[in-house]
């Protein structure tokens, strides 16, 4: 037996989990515009930095870009919404 025992260290996947739970996050609790930007950019980080967790890296810059893409929408039916609502009077 040997004196000095070695031991394995579990791979680094903190980026991409917390980039998976903010976006989950950001859908659950409907937060807008900074937390998803974070989950993605988690995600970017997450991809870059630890390669073990790829996966869970994709899945938060997905679901925090299907979030940004939805509140954008929303955001431009509002503002078209707003711009048309005063020609309504006159139809």
């Amino acid at each position: 037996m040997s004196q000095y025992q070695s031991s394995t260290v579990a791979p680094s996947r903190g980026l991409s989990i917390a980039s998976l739970v903010v976006a989950l996050a950001s859908v659950l609790f409907g937060w807008t515009f900074i937390a998803p930007i974070a989950a993605f950019v988690l995600g970017i980080m997450g991809l870059r930095r630890e390669p073990e967790g790829r996966g869970l890296a994709w899945a938060g810059i997905v679901v925090s870009a299907l979030v940004l893409f939805g509140w954008v929408l929303i955001a431009l039916a509002f503002a078209f919404g707003a711009v048309a609502l005063p020609f309504l009077f006159f139809v």
